[in-house]
């Protein structure tokens, strides 16, 4: 019997994933590059139920009843699958029903409450909303939503000043407002993190752990159009996207620092933003893989590198110049436990500071602290 176009191709998918060390969002676009035949309904078809299938792998392998369980197996269980009908069942496990690994459910546990790690997990095992963030150095808020309300299923951001959220996921890059500038892809936590960030104009900031400049692009405006942005990462291929973005953005007051660059900026910035590299637990939504290849032990390596990104940073600072570290992690040992560290080891204060689990429809997991020199 032939199989149906997108089952083959989902469990081809599935098939060769396992056998991969890659995020599923990288595997996934690589695959559908090099199987062009696969149209944009087949796409969105086989995206929605392979992350479905990544998210409840725990339950739905459960529930297969069988030592060795195929992709196959998965896959007639998705076929009649909701997760509702066993919550109540105290005959599974509770890492079981949630669907998460038992060491990273026993974690979330012993950091809060059985409770609050039920919430957290349904909730990131849930699809994350697409929310948008007005360029206010283009258009405001309100103009922009009224612009799109007439093209698109759309709501306002409840604590982002600056978002939306589209009911319905689009090609956002086709559309003309994204060309011309009056949008970037942001989640709401992540706006209301950036949002803590004010560099009055003329100040000179520094984004150490950059990406693509999402934080800085999101603070540009509060700048007037002077002071300077100085953009640093290690990777030079998102140092490219961040530059591309500034332009379409209409920012032209930043500059990219190579790690010998900037040595020159000793203790003359205002604002240094470390958004360093986390677990990434806060924001499982977007990665469903995650829980199922993270290894609790890293994250010890996690806080030592936090600790030195910190550390080679602090020299940058002016002597009433502010730190903002920022995590999308929801561990106390990436966030309260480090802050504490470097308050007391570097003599701060903490001026401001910014926590979030992730919330149905709305924003991811955040952790953010404002350090001033005392």
């Amino acid at each position: 019997m032939k199989i149906p176009f997108r089952k083959f191709h989902l469990l081809t998918i599935l098939k060769e994933f396992s056998k991969k060390k890659l995020p599923l969002d990288v595997f996934l676009r690589n695959y559908f590059k090099s199987h062009k035949a696969i149209g944009s309904k087949d796409r969105k078809s086989i995206c929605e139920d392979l992350y479905k299938l990544v998210r409840w792998n725990g339950l739905i392998d459960f529930l297969c009843k069988k030592n060795q369980v195929t992709p196959e197996d998965r896959l007639e269980i998705l076929e009649d699958f909701d997760f509702k009908k066993y919550l109540n069942n105290k005959k599974i496990p509770d890492h079981i029903k949630v669907s998460f690994p038992k060491d990273y459910f026993e974690k979330i546990k012993s950091s809060y409450t059985l409770e609050k790690a039920i919430e957290f997990c349904l909730t990131s095992n849930a699809v994350a909303p697409t929310t948008i963030r007005a360029n206010s150095l283009k258009i405001q808020r309100d103009e922009l939503f009224d612009i799109l309300n007439k093209k698109y299923d759309i709501k306002k951001c409840s604590k982002s000043p600056y978002g939306i959220i589209f009911n319905k996921k689009i090609n956002f890059f086709t559309t003309d407002e994204f060309k011309k500038g009056f949008f970037e892809i942001q989640d709401e936590g992540s706006q209301i993190v950036a949002d803590l960030i004010n560099p009055k104009p003329k100040d000179h900031v520094l984004d150490y752990c950059s990406g693509s400049g999402g934080k800085t692009l999101a603070i540009a405006h509060k700048m007037k159009k002077t002071g300077q942005i100085y953009l640093h990462d290690i990777r030079d291929y998102i140092l490219l996207e961040a530059k591309k973005r500034f332009k379409r953005a209409g920012i032209e007051n930043f500059q990219i620092k190579t790690t010998k660059d900037l040595k020159k900026i000793n203790r003359k910035m205002d604002w240094i933003i470390l958004d360093v590299p986390c677990s990434g637990s806060g924001t499982l939504r977007r990665n469903p893989d995650l829980k199922w290849r993270f290894n609790l032990s890293e994250i010890e390596s996690l806080k030592a590198t936090q600790r030195e990104i910190f550390d080679k940073t602090y020299n940058f600072l002016k002597n009433d110049g502010k730190i903002v570290y920022i995590t999308c992690s929801i561990f106390p040992e990436e966030n309260e436990e480090q802050v504490k560290y470097f308050t007391e080891k570097y003599d701060l204060k903490i001026e401001d500071k910014f926590f979030s689990f992730p919330l149905e429809n709305s924003h991811d997991g955040f952790f953010a602290c404002v350090l001033i020199k005392n």
